[in-house]
């Protein structure tokens, strides 16, 4: 089902792209604005002020996508289903209305993808993105809209998010605009707030579609966001990446089906394979019972980590571990004494789980007053962010996470020149926060949308702009990203590189230590090795 709670505008239902000439565009999503926009503006939008491979074989995982998957969103409330799904596009076969996420199952039209001159395949020239030399100036603007949680429940997410978008709002400013084909034109980034809401995720990318006529939608953190934007851009047949979600969570969590795949939709990041192989590499660091204790709550992460197919469960027995599974819990619940009680009844020495940061704070909270502490603590989500381990005091030291970016990781943007680790001082000199792990992926979705555009003749080319997201090979400041290469995953996928972590203690707060072996040196520094979970200081 489609996630929005407005009706299908007069004249919008189908999106075919627009003309290529330099005046305003038509009338539809990708053309200006209903309100006369006059001049375009370069200054912020969309934020509500100051933000703040491992060693050991993988456990044998059937084909990631066979599972029975668990549904996508609810359409906003008040809305009947019939309501909802008359925002198909007009002249889409009747299975359309069927399938989440599918604008019938067809492309539209494909166009004659021109391939801009001296385009380099290891990355974006600067040429292309403007700058002395380039092409005619147009008039027409390129949109690029943007949905991430800026408040709300996930907001952690989006802490990087206002300092990523001003650096890429100023670097196009500074290189003239965006170079496609042989015209250059003036870019807009428009930032809508999720609200850590999935119903309000799914209306932000309607707003940006309908209302902000953006070309691309792109979109991070947690599958409460990026799957229901996903959803109204495949409806609507609007070209949209994301990241920041295990992928199956992303793909499966949509009803994603790999002998149909999505027509605009787009994803990387890593899946529940990596982060199963990284966290039992880290188990295997230290000697332990075995007994490993799950927190899977009730909703599309939790479910996916769950999975009895493609989940943690088979990756746990196969090896050679014993799953103590308490009942799962609504995220939000404010009493975890149930699922407490199961695990310390079982001895577990190893707490693994996929919980918010700030469900994780009321459940480490409860368990320091019940005197559980395991040996090893390994949960995803819940610990990626310094505020959120700062806001457990002294106990959080020696928690462990999975790391999907860092200031040691060994990469480079192939837009701006970037490195992780400039990348990260530049963050933090500017807004005096220490680095986040989203900072590195918000940057590399600006760098793909570019490499995509840059790729067709036309902005209005939508159907090449979403073909050749399919496309893509591109080494980004998180790595090598590219969608289709790969028999074991989707088409629509590209897997990013995964490594685990650990905080701890440095000064008054905490620093996160990547832990492994030499396997990874070529993902990132190697400085530690895993300590136990202990209430005492145990230095670095």
């Amino acid at each position: 089902m489609l996630h929005s709670d407005r009706p299908t505008h007069a004249g919008q239902g189908r999106l075919d792209a627009v003309s290529d000439t330099d005046g305003p565009e038509a009338a539809g999503p990708g053309g200006p604005p209903a309100a006369a926009r006059g001049s375009e503006s370069s200054e912020p939008r969309g934020f509500p002020g100051p933000s703040g491979s491992l060693v050991g074989p993988p456990a044998p995982v059937p084909p990631p996508w066979r599972e029975s998957r668990a549904p996508t969103a609810e359409p906003v409330a008040g809305r009947k289903q019939d309501q909802v799904s008359q925002q198909v596009p007009p002249g889409a076969p009747p299975a359309a209305a069927g399938r989440s996420g599918d604008a019938g199952g067809r492309f539209l039209s494909r166009r004659t993808l021109l391939t801009l001159a001296g385009v380099a395949t290891a990355g974006v020239p600067l040429a292309a993105c403007g700058g002395s030399g380039s092409g005619a100036k147009a008039k027409r603007v390129i949109r690029i809209g943007y949905v991430s949680p800026q408040t709300g429940a996930l907001s952690a997410f989006g802490a990087a998010d206002r300092y990523v978008t001003d650096t890429i709002r100023a670097f196009f400013q500074r290189q003239g605009g965006m170079t496609i084909g042989a015209r250059t034109y003036p870019v807009e980034i428009i930032v809508r707030d999720s609200q850590s809401d999935q119903n309000r995720a799914a209306q932000a990318a309607d707003d940006l579609i309908y209302t902000d006529r953006v070309d691309i939608v792109l979109v991070a953190s947690t599958p409460e966001t990026t799957n229901p934007v996903s959803d109204q851009c495949e409806a609507n047949e609007i070209p949209c990446i994301s990241t920041a979600a295990p992928w199956q969570s992303w793909f499966n969590g949509r009803g994603g089906d790999p002998a149909r795949p999505f027509k605009w939709t787009y994803h990387f990041f890593w899946g529940l394979e990596d982060v199963t192989r990284v966290y039992r590499n880290m188990w295997g660091q230290l000697p332990t019972n075995k007994k490993v204790g799950a927190l899977w709550p009730d909703d599309s992460d939790g479910r996916t980590f769950a999975d009895e197919t493609i989940g943690f469960p088979p990756a746990i027995t196969a090896g050679g571990y014993t799953l103590v599974k308490p009942p799962s819990f609504p995220a939000g619940t404010p009493d975890f004494t149930i699922q407490l009680d199961v695990l310390k009844r079982a001895g577990v020495d190893i707490l693994t789980g996929v919980l918010t940061p700030a469900d994780f704070q009321t459940f480490w909270k409860q368990a320091a007053a019940k005197d559980f502490s395991p040996k090893i603590v390994t949960v995803a989500k819940g610990l990626l962010f310094p505020g959120s381990v700062q806001a457990l005091g002294q106990e959080g030291n020696n928690l462990g996470t999975e790391v999907w970016w860092s200031p040691f990781h060994r990469f480079k943007s192939s837009l701006t020149g970037a490195t992780p680790a400039t990348l990260a001082k530049d963050f933090t000199d500017k807004t005096g926060s220490p680095w986040v792990q989203t900072l590195g992926f918000v940057h590399a979705l600006y760098e793909l949308a570019t490499e995509a555009l840059a790729q067709v003749g036309s902005p209005d080319d939508r159907a090449g702009l979403a073909a050749a997201i399919g496309k893509l090979r591109a080494n980004t400041i998180v790595g090598e990203v590219g969608f289709g290469g790969s028999a074991d995953i989707p088409k629509n996928v590209a897997k990013t590189p995964l490594v685990g972590g650990q905080w701890r203690t440095a000064g008054a707060g905490y620093s996160l230590v990547i832990v492994g072996d030499e396997s990874i040196s070529n993902i990132a520094a190697q400085p530690g090795r895993l300590l136990p979970y202990s209430r005492v200081v145990q230095g670095p």
